[in-house]
């Protein structure tokens, strides 16, 4: 599974106006909705969601990186929300570090599988220095795309 299988581009939000982790989930949680990728439940409900399996163990997975995700019973498909933070957010990280890229995973609660796929493409793209580096300095929808699209190339 690549990416742009499930990256939605029309979620994808250059500079995040959050400050802070709960919101930051939030305003990509809205993003999702304005895209039409929520179905019928509420991005409040969604955003609840995520930030109650965020506070059980935190996402933040190191090099200024986070990885919120949930399997949730309203939504049709795997789909993904990225959100960039020039000044950096406290995450919780496990390095103690703040996060400048986040990428938000919402899946369908009946499909364990597809989740699984989903997340195994967003480590490998992220255990690559240059995919993370490329992440954080980008400044558009148009350069994060491109930096996905790079991605798949390799």
């Amino acid at each position: 599974m690549k990416l742009s299988d499930f990256v939605c581009v029309d979620a994808i939000v250059p500079e995040l106006a959050a400050p802070e982790r709960d919101k930051a989930i939030k305003e990509l949680v809205v993003a999702l909705e304005k895209a039409g990728k929520l179905g019928s439940t509420s991005a409040d409900a969604v955003a609840r969601a995520v930030i109650k399996r965020e506070n059980e163990a935190s996402t933040g997975i190191g090099k200024g990186v986070a990885v919120p995700h949930v399997k949730h019973k309203s939504i049709g498909g795997v789909v993904a929300a990225i959100g960039c933070s020039a000044e950096g957010m406290e995450f919780s990280s496990l390095d103690k570090q703040l996060v400048y890229s986040v990428i938000l995973l919402l899946s369908p609660s009946d499909n364990p599988d597809k989740h699984l796929q989903a997340m195994e493409s967003i480590f490998k793209n992220l255990q690559k220095d240059d995919f993370r580096r490329f992440l954080r300095q980008a400044q558009s929808v148009d350069q994060i795309v491109e930096i996905l699209h790079d991605a798949e190339d390799v």
